[in-house]
């Protein structure tokens, strides 16, 4: 059963995790098409994952932390 509404520390955690990508995205100098190429997205879904406006899936956060050589674990705290 959905959560509504989302609960207020929601939005801060995926613009946590969104942060954390870009971060280590920018640190490895990938562009948002490079990492976007690794896992199978176009840039403008990395853009969107950056910005906390979509939610990755589970199976593109592994995918994510997997391409940026970083523990997933790391990636969502």
């Amino acid at each position: 059963m959905p959560l509504d509404p989302m609960p207020d520390w929601v939005p801060a955690r995926r613009r946590a995790i969104g942060d954390r990508i870009r971060t280590r995205r920018n640190e490895l100098r990938l562009s948002q098409m490079q990492l976007g190429e690794s896992v199978g997205r176009d840039h403008k879904t990395i853009h969107r994952w950056e910005t906390a406006v979509t939610d990755p899936s589970l199976t593109d956060l592994i995918l994510v932390a997997h391409a940026l050589d970083i523990p997933l674990a790391e990636l969502v705290r």
